[in-house]
């Protein structure tokens, strides 16, 4: 890894950018879990029991 105090500006906006891209993959798979989760979940509850 690098010093982040001797990067020069475009190494620190190709950090800026990956941090970005990663932080919007996990929040999409966060989402992704959550919807499918409540559509399971939903799914479930419409089922009558006998």
């Amino acid at each position: 890894m690098s010093d982040p105090r001797s990067e020069s500006e475009a190494e620190t906006k190709a950090r800026r950018g990956r941090n970005l891209a990663i932080a919007f993959g996990l929040f999409a798979f966060v989402v992704i879990v959550f919807v499918v989760t409540i559509i399971h979940l939903r799914g479930n509850v419409a089922i009558p029991q006998p």
